[in-house]
């Protein structure tokens, strides 16, 4: 394709109705695609999502095809059958998957057109990926997206993959949604607690990996040295479960199972909270993290997964042995009584700044600008294959003109009509 009218598509979970971090990370590359091509055609594929929950926040020529009403063997045949039929005829630009289990249908049409397509991966659903299709469709896609530097670094080992076509671009978040301020008073008094009461924090989905029950058993030293310590589980979770441990180590009194958290009330229990706690053994990033921090809160994660890139290796938050509870404890215990050796986490504004700066939505937009020029320059040089050109110096120059097209009007953009979508538990 040589024309400036480029045409992508992209092929999601779900974008509008549940909200975990893939979900929320696809809605943040739509936004991004949209605001460096808006000119461009958008075909965008939500295999959960229904007909029924879609929004009007996206520019008109996005056209979507939900298959949520489907049986899910359905949905996984459709889906199949409207990428292929529609991309043979249609020949977009650019296909992006965010999961990889869609890669399949992408590598298959990737065969039959040439189209070229990257794969988004983000943790546990790539880490020791076993199942020979879906190998061989990360293997040969254009370009494979890690959300981490750790899960980078993890694909590498674990598969065949060209180092060079693997690439970080990391989660991000919307920094006016997540701003320090006081503990909010209809919180206190909702939860019984009062301000001066040290209060530990974890949203999240509540799977096991996440670190919460780790937690749970740290208190009981954690206690010991700040008797009215108060732990706040948030999120959708087996509850039942939950419950049975909280109440096998008498923790009653001290944890509150706050359930899920309406997206206007996330930043507010942030700024409840003393210090945010999450040591999970399975996150591909967390983009939780980065809520806290912007909120200028003290963040403590696990040091043997995705955890350590929002973290930046330690230098903006704690990490720690995610198995060890004696050390979760003692560091709770630090951060709670301001003694931690690290004094960045004592100082919530240099927090949220740094965290902006490596983190935010415009770094993120750059960074997506950067990988698609690389990708549109290799393809405009594809195309010219054979013809009369005076240098590869010039190709290089018309290509990145053609590349650029639509782009520098919407770079600057701050504000964005996506950010509804955006929120979540």
């Amino acid at each position: 394709m040589t024309n400036n009218k480029h045409h992508f598509y992209l092929l999601f979970p779900n974008i509008f109705g549940f909200k975990g971090g893939v979900q929320v990370y696809s809605a943040f590359l739509l936004q991004a695609l949209q605001q460096l091509y808006p000119e461009a055609n958008y075909n965008v594929f939500l295999k959960y999502d229904k007909p029924t929950q879609l929004r009007s926040q996206f520019l008109p020529q996005t056209n979507f095809h939900c298959l949520g009403k489907l049986p899910q063997l359905l949905q996984s045949i459709l889906l199949t059958f409207q990428l292929i039929s529609r991309g043979i005829r249609q020949q977009p630009t650019l296909i992006i998957t965010t999961h990889v289990n869609y890669s399949i249908p992408c590598y298959w049409l990737q065969r039959i057109t040439g189209v070229p397509y990257w794969v988004v991966v983000h943790g546990l659903e790539a880490w020791n990926l076993q199942n020979p299709l879906l190998q061989t469709a990360l293997c040969h896609a254009d370009q494979v997206i890690a959300v981490s530097n750790y899960t980078r670094d993890r694909l590498l080992k674990e598969q065949p993959l060209n180092p060079a076509k693997v690439s970080v671009l990391p989660n991000t978040f919307v920094a006016k949604q997540f701003q320090p301020n006081l503990k909010p008073h209809y919180l206190l008094q909702r939860y019984g607690l009062i301000p001066e009461q040290p209060i530990i924090l974890t949203v999240a989905r509540l799977a096991q990996y996440k670190g919460y029950e780790q937690v749970f058993h740290a208190l009981e030293e954690v206690r010991r040295h700040i008797p009215k310590v108060h732990y706040i589980l948030a999120g959708k979770g087996n509850y039942p479960w939950i419950k049975s441990v909280v109440e096998k180590l008498n923790l009653q009194e001290c944890v509150t199972l706050a359930g899920f958290i309406p997206d206007e009330e996330l930043g507010d229990h942030y700024n409840l909270c003393d210090v945010f706690a999450m040591p999970s053994q399975g996150e591909g990033f967390g983009i939780v993290y980065l809520e806290a921090l912007a909120c200028g809160k003290p963040v403590l994660a696990g040091n043997q997964d995705g955890a350590v890139d929002p973290l930046l290796q330690g230098q903006l938050g704690c990490l720690v042995d995610p198995t060890d509870v004696k050390a979760i404890a003692h560091n709770l215990i630090q951060i709670l009584q301001g003694t931690h050796p690290n004094p960045l986490l004592f100082q919530p504004q240099s927090l949220r700044e740094q965290t902006i700066a490596r983190f935010e939505f415009t770094q993120f937009r750059q960074t997506l600008a950067q990988l698609i020029q690389k990708q549109l320059i290799h393809q405009f040089q594809g195309s010219i294959q054979g013809l009369d050109m005076n240098s590869d110096d010039s190709a290089d120059d018309t290509a990145v003109g053609w590349c650029n097209q639509g782009k520098s009007s919407t770079m600057s953009q701050k504000s964005t009509p996506f950010e509804a979508i955006l929120n979540r538990n």
